[in-house]
């Protein structure tokens, strides 16, 4: 069965599973004892730190372990922002980053910091401008990913970083995806990762400080990793980690690999808006991660979307509301402006074979088809309905009075039922004339208005009702 979301956890490495299971019969010590278990124990956790601070580009000094990437980041996130607490209090960070910057950024808020989010273009990318405008005197730390976890996009670390030191502010770069293609360019401050995501086992984060950069350890701690993760370390998962993650960057078939990859994924990009009608790919199409991409279905449940691929074989994952036990919409596609329903997200692991993707083609056009139909979108086509001419429309003169709307009860119906009941009805109303959607989904903010850009139609705003919201939609064609 193929496996397409190595963004979530990739398969453990042949490597990290050797590693593993060698390391459970010498590494079960404590490193801090001097007795000869507690040496050789010792000798494996440095080992495997030198072998990661190499990887990220860092003194194995400055790096420490902890039990996770969420760790990493809410650690380094309290560190950074308590050292600088005297310079200022505001923390900057990209509308899309990962939501343990969010829940960080929650925290250092309720105990009296303030945060300012970045705002991001259509392809999920903040600009380097944007951020210059943003720093500050009483800037203490700004967060942003290397690349983003749902649609692969890559940010502009190093112009970022460039303009961190030139107004002396660190930077904290989450490196959770990127890490196994290569380091991190330019002059962060901290960066952490997660093992998982590139095939060590789960369990395992990596927090790098810069010397230089001021920290401040928050809650309890003890000796162990320099102070910044207390409690006693899993040595063989951080063998397994460090040791999978050397072999991934040191084998010369890495650079081969990640290019194929990233025809593989260029291939999906291209051929999904040809195979399904009402497609959007999301994402940076050129600065992103080789393996992933994302792209959202018009009309498409997302959960019964990935129901049905998992029953025809592949294993994918989905930012869309409709997979989601909060019914809110992701906050990467939210914050992009993008299509939320029937979204999905390929990532592909190492070693991904050309025939599984080829099935994938194959095998999505005709699940895609039948949840629309379940839905009742037309078969002919899920737009032909807006493009239809309403009767009189030719005849209508310019001066013609304000054209009537019409109003569409969608309350109590989730996505992507208040998409489609707005698609069946755009062409009663004549050119000019509107359509008033009510419903209390929080994806209908999201949906309509991506709905209205994907058919040309004119999205005119949303309005308070009795229960949820209003959205009118004018018709432009």
């Amino acid at each position: 069965m193929p496996y397409f979301d190595a963004a979530s956890a990739a398969p453990l490495h042949p490597v990290a599973r050797e590693a593993l299971l060698a390391s459970l019969d010498e590494g079960w010590a404590d490193p801090a004892r001097l007795y000869r278990e507690g040496r050789r124990a010792r000798l494996l956790l440095d080992a495997a730190r030198e072998a990661a601070a190499e990887a990220v580009g860092c003194r194995p000094d400055e790096l420490v372990f902890t039990p996770s990437g969420t760790q990493a980041v809410h650690t380094g996130v309290s560190g950074a922002l308590a050292a600088r607490r005297r310079a200022g209090r505001r923390l900057l960070y990209s509308a899309v980053e990962h939501s343990c910057v969010l829940h960080a950024a929650e925290v250092h808020e309720a105990a009296g910091g303030s945060r300012t989010e970045l705002a991001v273009d259509r392809t999920g990318r903040v600009a380097p401008g944007e951020v210059a405008a943003a720093l500050g005197p009483d800037t203490a730390l700004v967060a942003l990913q290397s690349a983003n976890h749902e649609v692969g996009t890559a940010q502009p670390v190093e112009e970022v970083a460039a303009l961190c030191r030139e107004a002396a502010v660190p930077l904290l770069v989450d490196a959770a995806q990127s890490l196994p293609w290569g380091p991190v360019p330019g002059a962060w401050s901290l960066l952490t990762a997660s093992a998982h995501k590139w095939g060590g086992p789960p369990g395992v984060g990596l927090l790098a400080v810069r010397k230089g950069t001021r920290f401040a350890p928050q809650g309890p701690r003890d000796e162990r990793e320099s102070g910044r993760s207390a409690g006693f370390e899993n040595i063989p998962a951080v063998v397994a980690a460090a040791a999978s993650l050397r072999a991934l960057r040191a084998g010369p078939e890495t650079g081969d690999e990640a290019a194929r990859l990233r025809r593989l994924v260029d291939r999906i990009r291209t051929r999904v808006p040809q195979l399904v009608p009402d497609v959007e790919v999301v994402g940076d199409p050129v600065r992103r991660l080789p393996h992933l991409v994302t792209f959202s279905c018009l009309y498409v449940d997302g959960e019964a979307l990935l129901h049905e691929l998992d029953r025809a074989g592949f294993s994918v994952s989905s930012g869309s509301s409709c997979t989601s036990s909060t019914l809110t919409p992701s906050h990467v596609l939210r914050a992009m402006g993008v299509l939320s329903e029937g979204n999905v997200r390929v990532s592909l692991p190492y070693g991904t074979a050309e025939a599984d993707v080829e099935r994938f083609l194959e095998v999505l056009p005709r699940v895609v088809r039948a949840v629309r139909e379940r839905l009742g979108v037309p078969a002919a086509g899920a737009g032909e309905a807006a493009e239809a001419a309403a009767p009189g429309d030719a005849s209508e003169p310019a001066e013609a009075a304000e054209p009537a709307g019409l109003v569409v009860d969608s309350l109590g119906k989730r996505c992507p039922v208040p998409v489609i009941e707005l698609a069946k009805v755009i062409g009663e109303v004549p050119v000019g004339g509107t359509v008033t959607v009510l419903s209390d989904d929080e994806a209908a903010r999201q949906d309509i208005p991506a709905w209205c850009t994907m058919r040309d139609q004119e999205y005119v705003g949303e309005r308070a009702a009795e229960r949820g919201a209003a959205y009118v939609v004018r018709r432009r064609a």
